[in-house]
């Protein structure tokens, strides 16, 4: 699992991600008009940024291992 945390302030639990996705999905619309989406695919995604919630900081964020707990020194990776 990818963690991310804040270098300007410690923050491991809350950031907001600015995210474009390309999907496919079948779109079941009931008699009444509600949605119901299935057979969702992501075909691409790119993460545009990585804001912190605590502190407003985007660019202190870095990515770490959970399994081993070690801050990675590197920008999160952008596809």
């Amino acid at each position: 699992m990818e963690r991310f945390r804040c270098d300007a302030c410690g923050n491991i639990t809350r950031f907001d991600f600015e995210v474009v996705e390309h999907s496919k999905a079948f779109y079941h619309f009931g008699i009444g008009g509600e949605l119901n989406i299935e057979d969702l695919k992501i075909i691409d995604r790119k993460v545009v940024e990585i804001t912190c919630r605590w502190c407003g900081h985007g660019k202190a964020i870095s990515k770490f291992d959970d399994a081993a707990g070690e801050p990675d020194s590197s920008r999160p990776e952008e596809k």
